[in-house]
Order: C-alpha cells, then structure tokens, then sequence
C-alpha cells in the first residue's frame, strides 16, 4: 500500500472542479466557502497553503450545452468559467489556483499519467454496453435506476442506452487494495456516513469502469487511440495535479509533485464521492503515487425545505445574495447553521434572525457597549492591566484559557457550526457578565480597578472571539481588531502572521496594557425583513 505521508509545514486542499454546463449556484458557492475558512484556520497556524478550486470543462454534457447555444465548447467554457471567479471575489474567496481541465499543462499531465496507467496494464478496449446518464458522466447499473430509468441524483433526466467500444481502466484489480486502504486509514473517507456508503459499494465487488467515449470532441484524444476521447473523470481528477504546478515549471508529473502532494483534503459533493473514494486512488496506486490524506463529502442545500429547482422556482442566487447582506453573513451563516457533511436547509427568515441574534445583537453590541464603557469609565484608553491581574476563578478566563483548543479541534474535525457554538458561548458569557457585574454601579461606587477588570476580561473575549472567528467572517474579525486598536487585516495572510502570531493570539490574555482603543462602530447593521424573496 502507498502510504500518505503528511508535510509539516504544508498544507493542500481542494474544492471540487465544477462543472461549467451553468452559472455557478449556492450549491458550488458552499464547499468553496468551507474551503477557503480551512484555508485560513490553517494560515493562522503557520502553515503554508495551497487552496485550488477551478472547473471542469470537457465531457458530452458541455458539448450538448455548447451546442444549444451555437457555441464551440471553448468559447462556451469561456463564457461561464469567468462567473466563478465572480462569485468568489464576492464571497471573499482566496484560493491560490484556479484550473481549467482545458489548459495545455493539464493536457501534457493527463497525456503523462494515462502512459504510466497504460504501461502498467491497467487499460484495455472492450464493448461498454449500459444506461448512462449524461449529466453525471456516467454508467449507472439498472438497479441505482429509479423507475422510468430516471437518474437517482438528475431526477428530470432518463439514462440513455449505449453499446460501444471504450477503454476501460481495471478498476476491480485494485479492490482488495482499496479495501485495505479503508482498513488501514478509516479517516480516509468522512464524515462516518459517507464511509459506510462506499464501504458498501465496494463490498459489491468493483467492476471496471471506462476511461474513454467516442464521437466526442470536447476532450483530450486517448494518447494510443486518437479515435477516442478521454473520459471526463479520468481527466478531471487530474485537474489537481495539474495546479500543484509553478506558474514556469514544465507540465510534468515529476515537477507537479515536487512540492504539494498529496493533497492533505479533497472537499466535494455526496454525489461525486465515488469517483474520488474508489476511482481516484485506484488510479493512483497504478501510477504507483502517495494517496491524498482525506476525501470530505458534503451534503445537499434545499431552500424552505425543498430541493432548489428552476421548475419549482425556489432556486437560490448566490450573487443576489451576497449583493442584499454581505460575504460575512453568508459565510456564516451555511457554515454555521448547517452541520458540515449533512444535507441543510436555507430559510431567508431564519437567516435574518441568526446573524441578527449572534453577529448584530450578541457580538456587535457586546464590542460597541463595552468599548463606550472604555471611553467613559477609562478615557477612552484600554485598562491598565494584564491577564495576570486577573483572577484565576474569573468566568471569562476561565473558560476563555481553554478556548483556543476546543476550537482548533472543532477547524480540524471540519465541524464549523461547532466551533462557532464554542466561540459564542464565550460571547454570551461575557454578555451576562457585564450584566451581573454592572460595572456602571461599581464606577459610581469609586471602584476603578473593579471596572477596569471586567472591562479587560470582556475587550479580551471579545478579541479572542474575533481571533478564532476569522477564518469564517474575516472581514468583521478585522474590524473588530481594528477597533480594539491592532492595526490588522485577517485578508492580508502575508502580514498577519507576523504582527498576530498564533501561539499568542489563539490563546486568552493577549490584550496589551495600555492599549489604544478605537471609536467604537456597529461592525454589523441589524437586517430587516426583505420587501422580496431571493431567487
């Protein structure tokens, strides 16, 4: 078995490559978001990342698109391609590559990698005969069929029938492999749920798959068999490879590996977990390559409980939606409300009155009340104190000293709504401390060091809040810094490591004496009910 062995000090990850057969939807817009929130946990740890997104732009389903249009399939990927960066930008998205599978550097390593699966025996030419859905890019066996012969994932669209040659990779060799890699490393494959799901797959027994289609333009020609056109899976995963590359290096296996693989997570749908669960590393092991470290399937979104469709006209615009409440609150809100790896629901009620709740009422009020407090009971000038002029048994040290682990181990597991649960159990506890405390009775009382202690504790959750929340709302994170008088932009990855280093700022107690704080401004404006749906 070709073990994965985990770089120290790098960390890759991708997204899946999207499909460019449409506008990029909030079911693209999602893992991205989780991606770059991964990206930037591990940017704050001192580790240098790779984050690839990118797209897919071959296969049968682009050239049927293309053709309803009156296109040539480049020129119809080059239309669409442009709309996901768009949507990134918005989204506040800060990936380091983006690949096309129509690149030539990715033409030269797919060529490469299919000689070295061909020299080692692993592709042949038969008769492929069987129901194949052209929007999955894929054979189905009759019984994943639903009646009628509608795919079980495109439940509007009928499988067709074929009957021709194709290569086919030999995929059932590696099936006593696979299933020792699953044995070996059962965090290979997560959450547990999609582990089981291929676990069973493959119990089935593997069966091989085909590499290659004929009668089709939009793809790489089969390096042996120019007749036949590399299939779109085949091709696609290699995308990957294919951006670990050095804008000068020469498109070479030899080069794309030499700093980045593996690749430590793949991020994708449920519904593509086969391809890069069992096709994926079967292909490797051919070419006799280290296997990535984790493949992460998530859920679906529906919109008010139902699955989002043009027909049924609840479909989700994820542009509009940035437009009308900002990258902050959409960022937070699917990664927050919505447990990642499992199916979650969009409400725009609901999405109002949870930012509402945590980031206009909970944090937002929190920061401007205590930092008027400041200005009044301290001339406007941080406490004079330190973490150790305050009390072990203090609330909010206490349970601020052990945040930090918590929360990293919440960014590890990828449980996102988890470590924003954490976080604002520490807001809301120093919420109520304020309210119990009263530091405005204890200021008339002439009690300064009193005021000033709990003036510190709250300013220092709030910063560590702020601190261990900035992979997901970056944005309000710095201007909450930027406020509490750090000069501090949690987009800037190159500086913010130097002036805010983890090993210090992920713990509780790092507020300077002395500190020269800002005018207090809301970071969040309260919404209100929108005068029309999204859609």
């Amino acid at each position: 078995m070709v073990q994965y062995k985990t770089n120290p000090d790098k960390f890759a990850l991708t997204t899946p490559l999207y499909y460019v057969n449409d506008l990029p939807h909030m079911g693209s817009a999602y893992p991205t978001i989780a991606a770059d929130a991964i990206a930037r946990w591990k940017r704050l740890q001192g580790y240098s990342v790779l984050f690839i997104t990118g797209t897919d732009e071959h296969g049968q389903k682009i050239e049927r698109k293309a053709q309803e249009q009156e296109l040539e399939p480049q020129s119809y990927c080059d239309l669409i391609v442009p709309h996901f960066d768009a949507l990134w930008q918005k989204l506040n998205i800060r990936y380091d590559r983006f690949s096309r599978t129509s690149a030539d550097r990715h033409h030269a390593i797919v060529k490469e990698f299919f000689g070295r699966v061909w020299d080692r025996g692993d592709i042949y030419l038969a008769q492929q005969q069987g129901w194949y859905c052209v929007a999955c890019e894929e054979f189905k066996e009759k019984r994943e069929l639903l009646e009628g012969g509608y795919c079980p994932i495109h439940t509007n669209l009928t499988a067709e029938w074929r009957d021709e040659q194709n290569y086919f990779f030999r995929l059932s060799k590696y099936q006593d492999a696979l299933e020792t890699l699953y044995i070996e490393r059962p965090d290979f494959i997560q959450p547990e749920s999609r582990r089981n799901e291929v676990l069973n797959f493959v119990k089935q027994g593997l069966r091989d798959f085909s590499i290659s289609r004929i009668n089709l333009n939009c793809g790489f020609p089969v390096p042996t068999d120019p007749k036949h056109t590399i299939y779109v899976w085949f091709d696609a995963l290699l995308g990957y490879v294919t951006a670990l590359l050095e804008p000068e290096q020469e498109p070479t296996l030899e080069n794309a590996l030499s700093q980045w693989w593996p690749i430590a997570l793949h991020l994708i749908g449920k519904d593509i977990l086969r391809f890069h669960a069992v096709y994926w590393p079967a292909m490797l092991l051919s070419a006799g390559l280290p296997l990535p470290g984790r493949v992460f399937g998530h859920g679906f979104l529906t919109k008010d409980g139902q699955k989002m469709g043009k027909s049924l006209g609840n479909t989700l615009d994820p542009f509009a939606l940035v437009e009308r409440y900002g990258a902050d609150a959409v960022r937070y809100y699917f990664l927050k409300e919505i447990e990642f790896g499992k199916d979650g629901d969009f409400n725009e009620t609901r999405f109002i009155n949870v930012l509402n709740a945590d980031l206009a009422n909970d944090l937002g009020n929190l920061l401007n009340r205590t930092l008027g407090m400041v200005k009044k009971y301290c001339n406007g000038v941080g406490p004079q104190l330190t973490a150790a002029d305050i009390a072990q048994d203090n609330p909010l040290k206490s349970f601020g000293l052990e945040l930090g682990d918590r929360v990293a181990q919440a960014y590890e597991q990828l449980s996102f709504g988890s470590a924003c649960e954490t976080i604002f159990a520490l807001v809301r506890c120093s919420n109520k401390y304020i309210d119990e405390s009263a530091p405005w009775s204890l200021f008339k009382e002439g009690k300064q060091a009193e005021v000033e202690q709990i003036l510190y504790s709250v300013l220092e959750s709030v910063r560590l809040s702020a601190y261990l929340l900035s992979p997901i709302i970056p944005n309000l994170s710095s201007n909450i810094y930027q406020q509490l008088g750090f000069s501090v932009d949690f987009n800037n990855f190159e500086a913010f490591n130097r002036v805010i280093p983890f090993e210090t700022h992920a713990c509780w107690g790092k507020l300077p004496v002395n500190q020269q704080l800002n005018k207090p401004q809301p970071i969040f404006v309260k919404l209100e009910p929108p005068s029309e749906n999204l859609s």
